[in-house]
């Protein structure tokens, strides 16, 4: 049952980042960094901030036993947002020599995903 959970929830979110990736990039202009992933990763980081505040209540070290854990934390939100695409982008970004645009891209990322995390979990 807990595989169910976490592949159902994966491929649901798996389907939206794709979806939600594809019209960014129609609907909007090309940029110097990657913006369809960033706001899909920023978009995933605010999911799960709000999801463990209202679900939990705190930041679960040892729920792989809790079902809304595997299907949304863990599967959802896993599939959603994607570290591998962030790392493609930015190491193409690095061979294209494109500096600030590399460090703008890493810093929003990560940076911004920690501040939006952390916002959707303590103030919301």
């Amino acid at each position: 049952m807990n595989f169910l959970l976490v592949a159902i929830g994966g491929g649901l979110g798996a389907v939206l980042r794709y979806v939600l990736g594809v019209w960014i990039k129609n609907n909007t202009r090309e940029r110097s960094i990657p913006t369809a992933m960033l706001i899909v990763n920023l978009l995933g980081a605010f999911g799960l901030g709000i999801f463990f505040n209202y679900a939990y209540g705190e930041i679960p070290m040892a729920a792989y036993d809790k079902k809304p854990y595997l299907f949304f934390g863990i599967g959802f939100f896993g599939a959603f947002t994607t570290f591998s695409t962030f790392s493609v982008e930015a190491v193409t970004l690095l061979q294209k020599k494109k500096w600030i645009p590399l460090f703008t891209y890493i810093l929003l990322s990560v940076g911004g995903s920690i501040i939006i995390f952390a916002f959707a979990f303590f103030v919301l």
